[in-house]
């Protein structure tokens, strides 16, 4: 089995390199990831310049690194190296639960690989203000592989680790309206400037991706790339129909 590492955070993560190593056990992995961090990018990809691809030091591995998104990196990374059977994202420092899922780079990198036909998975960890401990969350991302390998293939699954796993459990995205606000602040010239926060207005409902993170299990969420309102669009056409 070949798979393809990366991720958002860039090439000299540990959360990559404790990924890689585990992958390592299922088959044959290259590592291609950006060579700064390119977290909450979303799915951009880069037009307007070309990349670069070159090799980079990670102990044993084999591991590149691109002057571009994690999207970039899976979309050279699968031209470079054919016939690629799995595309893993992570481990990213910081969870990618609910909202997050829209502008983190981390899913973006597994949904590019799933938009060219390749099982994909993404991974990310809780911090809770420290890092996570990866060699405690390494044998879980083994048992998580084990799991989802024995899926349908192709899949895409978005995974989030708690800080102390106890199980792991099959949940839904987290949707919870949020209340935005612009916080005016200055700089040290006396310059405005200005950030972006939001808080949710309700608690996560049970059985989604934040509950499960919440309650100490590893979240495991399929996703997908149909992103249609087929109840909306099935309500559009028998008016239609009726307008006949």
């Amino acid at each position: 089995m070949r798979i393809l590492v990366t991720n958002d955070d860039g090439i000299y993560s540990p959360g990559l390199r404790a990924l890689a190593e585990v992958a390592t056990a299922f088959g044959e992995v290259r590592v291609v990831a950006p060579d700064v961090e390119q977290s909450a990018m979303g799915h951009a990809i880069t037009i307007l310049r070309p990349l670069r691809y070159q090799k980079a030091p990670m102990g044993g591995l084999e591991a590149y690194r691109v002057n571009g998104t994690p999207a970039d990196c899976v979309a050279l990374g699968t031209h470079r190296w054919e016939q690629i059977d799995l595309v893993l994202s992570g481990i990213n420092l910081g969870s990618n639960l609910g909202h997050e899922i829209w502008h983190s780079g981390t899913v973006a990198a597994a949904k590019q690989a799933a938009l060219l036909g390749v099982p994909a998975i993404a991974f990310s960890a809780s911090t809770n203000g420290r890092e996570p401990d990866l060699e405690a969350l390494k044998p879980w991302v083994g048992r998580v592989l084990e799991a989802l390998l024995r899926e349908p293939k192709p899949f895409l699954l978005n995974v989030n680790f708690p800080p102390s796993p106890k199980g792991m459990l099959w949940t839904r995205q987290s949707v919870r309206r949020y209340t935005g606000r612009v916080i005016l602040g200055a700089d040290p010239m006396g310059r405005e400037h200005f950030w972006f926060a939001a808080e949710p207005d309700h608690a996560p409902e049970e059985g989604t991706d934040r509950w499960a993170v919440n309650q100490g299990f590893i979240a495991l969420t399929p996703l997908r790339l149909d992103l249609t309102d087929e109840e909306r669009l099935s309500r559009a056409f028998q008016l239609a129909a009726l307008a006949d």
